[in-house]
């Protein structure tokens, strides 16, 4: 068997970024940027004021700070003439500073009497003027191959004249679960049936991950309904299983996909919970055989089929991020596989801790919905004393409230 970090080194050798799609500004959220993008347009487009106030030249005061108001200014507009010394403007903010102007003072630090102005203090030359070009100029780098969109990057887009951009898409994930024991969600499982549960948590981590699952249901342990299924799979950016990848005399799923052209990355991996993990490639598409059971499905999801999609759709850092916690309980793991527990993320008198969750078995799912990290356990040691510093997996940010 292969080591966890063995495994990960050979998933992201195999994994290529999907090609780079054009699609608009407002739809990009989520996405990775495949190309750089400059700015078509100085931002802000004009010298303008900063406040709803008076324009004015700072060298051209008299000496009392009296102002003689000579035109209004909304945002929106521009005043075509030029404000001479000892004149004043109203102005709105965003308006362009009209010409012979250097300075706004707010309407709050102004005395007004008919047209006639007086400022309560003395300002500085450049009070709460926004430049031309001062957040970002044309031509200059707006964001940078591989950023990821979200709403402040569709803002600076949209605000610097970007109509479309270049970017990875989501991946299509098709999601097929194998065995006779499942009915789906809406029978009644009966005579030893389970309801196909993993399907549903794997198309949510899909989601998750922002990509989207295509659901195939359910695959019986014959060789014909799962060719026929997978067939239909591999027409996905990325094919996932679970269950039938052990050794029992129902697991079909490596046989099938063999006959399918598939190339074995490898077959198991030295880890608790998921040892049977399944990964290979059929013709260029990524294929990730789960374990069945639904800690050991998830936790394999998270530990290696999430960074595939991450490198898919042209992440950075697709190993995921780890962060420092304390451990508010001893953990039991290690051994000769390297144990992945799960547990729960808070913070306590300005720290962040990790208290592992009671129910570690691999057929549960009440461990998955209390947990929001995993925390990698090394082999050959056996416990972690509580309060110890550990290197957590973190899967979602916890709620803090």
């Amino acid at each position: 068997m292969i080591s966890y970090d063995e495994a990960i080194e050979i998933i992201l050798q195999s994994v290529r970024a999907l090609p780079a799609v054009s699609v608009a500004t407002d739809q990009a959220l989520g996405c990775v940027l495949a190309e750089p993008v400059a700015s078509v347009l100085d931002l802000p487009p004009a010298d303008n004021s900063a406040m709803d106030g008076y324009a004015f030249c700072c060298a051209g005061l008299p000496a009392d700070r009296g102002l003689t108001q000579v035109a209004f200014v909304p945002a929106g507009s521009r005043y075509a003439g030029t404000v001479q010394a000892g004149q004043a403007v109203r102005i709105m903010t965003g308006a362009p500073l009209p010409d012979g102007c250097d300075t706004v003072v707010p309407i709050e630090d102004v005395a007004q009497d008919g047209a006639r102005i007086v400022l309560h203090k003395q300002p500085r030359p450049g009070d709460h003027v926004r430049y031309r070009g001062e957040e970002i100029s044309r031509g200059e780098l707006a964001l940078a191959a591989g950023a990821s969109i979200h709403s402040g990057s569709i803002a600076l887009l949209a605000s610097s004249g970007i109509e479309r951009v270049s970017v990875f898409p989501p991946a299509k994930v098709a999601i097929l679960s194998t065995g006779d024991e499942l009915v789906e969600l809406g029978q009644t499982p009966t005579d030893g049936k389970i309801i196909n549960s993993n399907s549903h948590l794997l198309a949510a981590r899909v989601r998750e991950a922002g990509c989207e699952p295509l659901l195939l249901g359910i695959a019986r342990d014959t060789p014909d309904d799962l060719k026929n299924k997978l067939k239909r799979g591999l027409k996905a950016d990325l094919l996932l299983t679970s269950g039938g990848v052990s050794v029992g005399d129902c697991d079909h799923v490596q046989q099938v996909l063999d006959t399918l052209g598939f190339e074995k990355k490898f077959w198991k991996v030295a880890i608790k919970p998921g040892k049977p993990v399944l990964f290979g490639t059929i013709a260029g598409t990524p294929v990730f055989g789960l374990p069945g059971n639904p800690a050991s499905s998830a936790a394999t999801f998270d530990l290696f089929v999430r960074p595939a999609l991450k490198k898919l759709t042209g992440r950075a850092a697709p190993r995921g991020t780890r962060i420092k916690a304390r451990l508010t309980a001893a953990a039991e793991g290690g051994y000769k596989r390297q144990t992945f527990l799960w547990g729960r993320v808070a913070v306590s008198d300005g720290q962040l801790t990790f208290t592992p969750s009671r129910r570690q078995g691999s057929g549960q799912n009440r461990s998955l919905q209390q947990s929001d990290a995993l925390l990698p356990v090394p082999t050959d040691n056996p416990q972690l004393a509580a309060g110890s510093e550990v290197e957590i997996i973190l899967l979602r940010l916890p709620d803090m409230a």
